[in-house]
């Protein structure tokens, strides 16, 4: 074969053809971190050739979480309207013992020191809870008030849905009042003096198929350190503008208070911190060269955080090689950046769903449907309100 048509071979694999070598224990499976250093030694069709599956990983406060759950019913049986769980108030609007917990509702409206996501964590540790119920008492349920302890295990599903998760990437927070700001993105010092950064990088689950050729519905995921589903596209799934997100699924029963943690931010209110790893089939010399991408070749913006417009200034284009530095440039002075987002966590989340696939324990499923990759996210107009 001449020079010319081995430099023309293009590499393509099945699902069926890297879940056999998964089964059969020969699957060549590397972290997004690793899969960077085999392509800048051997190159892209080495990589295409010889890699079968790239593993992400990012863990940070995904506010749009919660969990389905249903109760066994108490006899005589209650048609739940008013649930709360640990003096958290979950939502009823559905068949008489099913309700959904949000991780961002606040015990009170004063103080954010316990919410949903404290309660998940509380449950995934094996801690006993309070459950209250009201209701108005009907013939088919007559009961009114429900008041017990349960455990995680007492619940008859406990079904953690997720509306917007695993952002691709998230802007770099910065203040240029002359005042503190307590906001989502954390503490933001006034004049510049400090900045946030949300997202991990190269690291990040979607940072590597952008173009969305291997992610979509099916996808099975590292979900709170067990095995879950990717179930549609996100809220605010804006992949033209570089911010495309996940909804997703999995059994809260399953799954390790490590990757699931409840979080109170001062000034905002409640959350929670969820660890996200999706598996990247290297299907194609287009995903070697994605699954390549580095810090220093992904780019967020510097917001500024002063104003209570929805369009914040943008100062400037950044990369995470920078953001990662600690510190960044930005009007000739240096300031110092921290990020929102646990890269150590998401490391341990790669290395973790790397060790679940060589061991066979986790094979890819081939979406049956892929998240659209053309959609742009609409904000509401002046005119509209």
């Amino acid at each position: 074969m001449s020079e010319k048509n081995k430099r023309e071979i293009k590499y393509e694999k099945t699902y069926e053809e890297i879940n056999q070598k998964i089964i059969s224990g020969e699957a060549v499976v590397v972290t997004a971190e690793e899969m960077i250093n085999i392509v800048e030694k051997h190159g892209i069709k080495y990589a295409a050739k010889e890699v079968d599956v790239v593993t992400t990983g990012t863990f940070g406060a995904m506010c749009s979480s919660g969990a389905f759950f249903n109760i066994g019913q108490p006899d005589p049986p209650i048609k739940m309207e008013r649930v709360f769980l640990n003096g958290v108030e979950a939502y009823h609007g559905n068949a008489a013992a099913d309700f959904y917990l949000g991780v961002t509702k606040s015990r009170s409206l004063d103080n954010y020191d316990y919410g949903g996501g404290h309660v998940l964590e509380d449950l995934l540790k094996g801690e006993s809870i309070q459950l209250t119920a009201e209701s108005y008492g009907t013939d088919c349920y007559p009961r009114k008030s429900l008041e017990v302890n349960v455990k995680l295990e007492d619940f008859n599903q406990a079904i953690l849905l997720n509306p917007r998760n695993s952002m691709e990437r998230y802007v770099c927070a910065v203040n240029s009042s002359d005042h503190i700001l307590h906001t989502y993105m954390g503490k933001l010092l006034p004049n510049f003096q400090n900045g946030t950064f949300g997202g991990v990088g190269e690291l990040s689950p979607l940072i590597h198929d952008p173009s969305f050729q291997t992610i979509g519905v099916g996808t099975n995921i590292f979900l709170g350190g067990a095995q879950g589903l990717i179930i549609g596209e996100g809220t605010q799934h804006n992949p033209m503008g570089g911010y495309s997100t996940l909804m997703v699924k999995g059994d809260l029963k399953k799954m390790d208070p490590d990757f699931i943690s409840g979080a109170s931010i001062k000034g905002y209110g409640n959350s929670c911190f969820i660890g996200i790893g999706v598996p990247i089939p290297v299907i194609n010399e287009n995903i070697a060269r994605s699954c390549a991408i580095r810090d220093e070749e992904i780019f967020t913006d510097v917001v500024d955080y002063s104003t209570g417009e929805l369009n914040r200034p943008i100062l400037r284009k950044i990369s995470y090689a920078e953001l990662k530095s600690g510190s960044i440039d930005l009007e000739g002075r240096k300031i110092n950046v921290a990020p929102t987002s646990s890269i150590y966590k998401a490391r341990i989340i790669a290395d973790t769903l790397k060790k679940w696939i060589q061991e066979g324990t986790f094979t890819l499923n081939k979406p049956w449907e892929l998240i659209p990759s053309k959609t742009k996210y609409r904000a509401l107009q002046k005119e509209d309100v």
